[in-house]
């Protein structure tokens, strides 16, 4: 057992000393998160402390059995602290100029459903509405609601599956509903991770998790075996796992 989850057990049967040398520990994590948010209309300290609330709470709840390192498990706790707080501040808006794309790419999207009598693909509607892929990738994330990171995505095509459990790790541990809420990464996090894709990379993964298709699906639209998506996600997700 490494020194961090030694002190992580010590915490658990009570050991505030173990508890605070924890903080003092990843306050450089919780500092890193919170530059994030730097502009946001309120002091770096004050999100600091609100950083630090999320850091407890990964503390208190973190269980020893989870096969995940304590700071990928942090990051989603801290983040989503500041998140809420933020939001419910107001302070989180999608532009005005998104919004009404956004809308656009829904009507369109419906719109080709009914004429393809299938889904229609992001280069598709990218089409119709005379933008670009990128565009209609960015106004899609931007639209969906931040209960996107809890929503089930296919698994071996009938299983069910949330988008950062493959993130944080895949430890069944980590999808009991009673803490997922606390430990879902943040929209504004996965936009992050996501804008840092690949053309290719960035629509398998808005179409597997937030169109929820099947890897089957989009092996068709790419010309390309199932087996190839089955491999490029899993590398995908490795790679955002890594920058948590």
């Amino acid at each position: 057992m490494d020194e961090t989850m030694r002190l992580i057990q010590m915490a658990h049967e009570g050991d505030k000393a173990a508890r605070d040398q924890l903080v003092e520990d990843n306050v450089g994590l919780v500092w890193s998160i919170v530059r994030r948010f730097a502009g946001r209309g309120h002091e770096m300290e004050d999100l600091f402390q609100i950083g630090s609330i999320g850091l407890l709470k990964a503390i208190d709840k973190f269980d020893l059995s989870y096969d995940v390192r304590f700071s990928t498990y942090a990051v989603p706790m801290i983040t989503g602290e500041i998140k809420r707080f933020l939001r419910d501040d107001g302070l989180i808006k999608v532009s005005r100029s998104v919004k009404e794309l956004g809308m656009k790419v829904g009507a369109a999207r419906e719109s080709l459903s009914g004429s393809l009598g299938r889904e229609p693909t992001i280069e598709e509607i990218a089409g119709e509405l005379k933008v670009s892929r990128e565009e209609v990738a960015a106004s899609l994330e931007a639209g969906a609601e931040v209960e996107s990171l809890y929503r089930c995505a296919s698994k071996n095509e009938d299983g069910n599956l949330l988008l950062i459990d493959r993130l944080v790790e895949e430890n069944s541990a980590l999808e009991e509903k009673e803490d997922a809420e606390e430990t879902l990464l943040n929209r504004m996090v996965l936009r992050e991770l996501i804008s840092e894709l690949g053309p290719k990379e960035r629509e398998i993964i808005i179409r597997r998790y937030f169109y929820n298709q099947t890897q089957s699906v989009i092996a068709a639209d790419l010309d390309i075996s199932q087996v190839q998506v089955s491999r490029l996600e899993k590398k995908i997700l490795r790679q955002m796992r890594e920058k948590l």
